[in-house]
């Protein structure tokens, strides 16, 4: 059977390298932006985590003629109306490192009781027309007083994972992907992986790609 080609919307080898593995047993063949060279930079200004993968996706999608996979993600704080959300990279600034976006955050919540947080992200798969297909994870959690744990990277440190007792820069990577937002978000794309094959397909030989009919 003739392997779709999907380009990932990264140039991070360990994401790529992650979904490769999920995907393993299906004929598609993951490329990511180092393997296409220079690329525009996708201003990542949408209102919510979907805007924004979608964004991303349709645009690898058109400069390259593609189907391509984008995600997005971050921390929603309750008490803070739901932010950082989708400025959760940007928190403390353009440029913010891990531990200025999490000094913030901490700052923000000093006086504050209600610590109720939750990840987010979404995963968009993308044609150069068309809708985007979308798949969704969420993970609820509380944010710490003080960071906890060395693994992992952005807020980690301050979420709480009530049912493991642990801060997410605490887990394993193996745990942190069995629960995480984007682990979730991930298994329910392999889930339904059969279709969106035949989405592809369906919506590659509609744009000439007549071999994929073989």
């Amino acid at each position: 059977m003739t392997r779709i080609p999907l380009v990932l919307a990264t140039r991070n080898e360990g994401k790529t390298e992650e979904i490769r593995a999920l995907l393993a047993d299906y004929p598609v063949e993951i490329k990511n932006l180092t393997d296409f060279g220079p690329t525009p930079t996708i201003e990542e200004d949408g209102e919510t985590f979907e805007d924004n993968a979608v964004k991303k996706a349709r645009f690898i999608a058109k400069i390259l003629g593609l189907p391509a996979l984008a995600d997005d993600s971050g921390l929603m704080v309750e008490a803070l109306g739901n932010g950082p959300g989708v400025r959760s990279a940007r928190y403390a600034g353009e440029g913010a490192t891990d531990a200025e976006n999490n000094a913030k955050l901490l700052g923000e919540l000093e006086d504050v009781e209600n610590r109720n947080a939750a990840f987010a992200c979404v995963i968009a798969i993308a044609v150069p027309w068309g809708p985007a297909l979308i798949y969704e994870g969420r993970c609820e959690g509380a944010i710490t007083k003080e960071p906890a744990g060395s693994e992992g990277f952005g807020y980690d440190p301050v979420f709480y994972y009530p049912p493991l007792q642990k801060t997410f820069a605490q887990l394993s990577t193996r745990e942190k992907n069995q629960v995480s937002h984007r682990g979730q978000a991930l298994r329910q794309l392999r889930d339904e992986f059969d279709k969106v094959l035949v989405w592809l397909r369906q919506r590659l030989v509609e744009s000439g790609w007549q071999w994929l009919e073989e």
